[in-house]
């Protein structure tokens, strides 16, 4: 009859190591694209201005193709985490869990995708092809044209992000394997990023503001680096009503005295 709670306090071994790794993916899966954006993708850009975009592309070819590589690395990175997470958290409902790891799976199957999308625009644009039909400024256009709509084109994985990381620390929310506060946090700006995402959607104009991008991304860079050095320092933790479970009668009933 108790075998449910039983399961959601149960750690074993492979969770302790899968909660490790949880952490620094936590911590690679914000790091890692942010710098990789903030440093360089996004100073190609040259706002409506695709050709002006795709010019600087070709002049920094290099650097662009580092871009790209890094996140392709990235897509499979979230699997690693999607994996980890699931491993963690399987115990405490197998369903939701797996769930959120198939919704983790799609979103790095879709970043893969934009990415696999700009490697062949990029191979357009430079002549690695023969397509004399077009001129050089329609050659150039779809790697300008995708890398500045970005944002609007990310909001398609960051939808499956939103969803599966909310189901994710709703899990650690009733595993207690991190505190209450900061599982509830996770739900809330993850919540926050799906939203955000169905917004760039239905209302792009407003969505891609500045102002409204850094306080919907905010939140959740915080939950991502706090959990992510909390797990990648401490592990999970055994939930208390697991301690109680666990003691010897002796200790019990010197405790009750």
């Amino acid at each position: 009859m108790n075998s449910g709670k039983s399961a959601e306090v149960t750690i074993d071994t492979s969770q302790h190591k899968a909660a490790r790794v949880a952490g620094f993916m936590f911590l690679f899966a914000f790091l890692v694209p942010t710098l990789n954006w903030t440093l360089g993708l996004s100073r190609f850009i040259v706002v409506e201005n695709v050709v002006a975009t795709a010019k600087n592309i070709i002049a920094n070819e290099w650097l662009f193709r580092v871009g790209i590589a890094v996140e392709l690395i990235m897509s499979v990175g979230l699997i690693v985490l999607a994996v980890a997470l699931y491993t963690v958290l399987k115990t405490v409902n197998r369903n939701l869990a797996l769930l959120a790891l198939s919704l983790k799976l799609v979103e790095a199957a879709i970043v893969a995708a934009i990415v696999l999308a700009s490697f062949i625009a990029l191979r357009i644009s430079d002549g690695a092809t023969s397509l004399t039909a077009f001129t050089p400024e329609q050659l150039l256009a779809p790697v300008g044209f995708l890398l500045n709509q970005h944002t609007i084109v990310y909001s398609i994985p960051m939808v499956f992000l939103g969803l599966n990381m909310t189901v994710f620390f709703y899990l650690f929310l009733r595993s207690k394997y991190i505190p209450g506060l900061l599982a509830g946090f996770g739900i809330l700006s993850f919540a926050i990023i799906l939203i955000h995402a169905l917004g760039n959607i239905l209302a792009p104009r407003y969505a891609t503001m500045t102002v409204v991008e850094f306080i919907c991304y905010t939140p959740s860079g915080i939950a991502e680096i706090v959990v992510g050095m909390l797990l990648l320092v401490k592990g999970i933790k055994v939930p208390q009503d697991d301690s109680r479970t666990s003691e010897s009668p002796e200790t019990a009933i010197n405790n009750m005295r």
